[in-house]
């Protein structure tokens, strides 16, 4: 009874973050959409401070809110019985989703500073910015080759589920650190009368937004780095076979039905031992902390 009322205090927990979470995201993206339009002259694509607009309004939404959700999706608890292929690519789809919008925001600002003849990647803001993108597409196509794909072996899975899952984190965290610079980066610039100093209602509107991003990336790294939280192994441990090989009890074991009985038990007990091998490495490659 008491393990009972802990497991349900825990998830309690649980939602109660994932509910903040979701909510300080939400609410970052709509500060994102009154700043530009409210603040900032609204959205277009016309090579105009407008197209600009559309940069933090997409990083905000995608790099920051969609990959959050990305990171916790395999946490969440009514999830559990449903298939790993098929969260592995709902997984996938998130962070596809906000890679996209990633690099659709990266287009609007090179469009917007060619239009202008501003200077490209130039600042702290913008080197970082670039490497996070990189970094996050590759994180995405060596998932997609290797966690997706049912041809990686099971031992190169093992040893990169910690890579993925560290480098995952770290560049959420740099996403998070890259969007504060930028929002501040272009605060300075753009706000001459009254300037940034004198805290214009834009700069504190603009600072909340920038609070509201930390809280959101807190709650994220804070719920994906829970070991409790994580999906449990018996709802996604399976057996991973090179392809070809045939299942236990089928015609390959049928064919030594001739041999010995000391021959039989061999290959059961060997059967077996290969069997929990397999499990006890496809537990490591399949937990993530995410």
């Amino acid at each position: 009874a008491l393990r009972g009322a802990r497991k349900m205090e825990d998830y309690g927990r649980f939602l109660a973050l994932l509910a903040s979470a979701l909510l300080v995201g939400f609410v970052s993206v709509i500060f994102s959409l009154v700043w530009v339009f409210h603040y900032r002259e609204g959205l277009s694509w016309d090579g105009s401070p407008r197209e600009f607009n559309w940069h933090p309004v997409l990083v905000i939404t995608g790099f920051v809110f969609i990959q959050g959700i990305a990171i916790i999706v395999y946490r969440l608890p009514w999830t559990w019985k449903c298939s790993k292929l098929l969260m592995k690519f709902i997984h996938a789809g998130l962070n596809t989703i906000a890679m996209i919008l990633a690099i659709v925001s990266m287009v609007a600002v090179f469009e917007f500073h060619n239009a202008r003849n501003i200077p490209n990647m130039y600042s702290l803001h913008s080197w970082i910015g670039l490497t996070a993108v990189i970094f996050y597409s590759l994180q995405l196509l060596l998932g997609f080759a290797v966690f997706l794909l049912p041809f990686a072996p099971v031992t190169l899975r093992a040893t990169l589920m910690p890579i993925h899952v560290y480098s995952g984190l770290a560049i959420f965290a740099t996403v998070i650190a890259t969007a504060l610079m930028g929002i501040t980066e272009k605060l300075i610039f753009s706000l001459k009368n009254p300037a940034y100093s004198a805290s214009p209602p834009e700069a504190s509107f603009v600072n909340c937004l920038g609070l509201l991003l930390v809280i959101y990336g807190a709650l994220i790294l804070w719920m994906a780095s829970r070991a409790h939280w994580k999906r449990p192994p018996e709802e996604n441990v399976k057996i991973l076979r090179p392809i070809g090989e045939t299942p236990e009890g089928t015609e390959e074991e049928s064919t030594m039905a001739d041999g010995s009985s000391a021959d039989k038990s061999d290959l059961r007990i060997n059967s077996e031992a290969a069997r929990k091998q397999n499990l006890r490495l496809d537990e490591a490659a399949q937990r993530s902390t995410m």
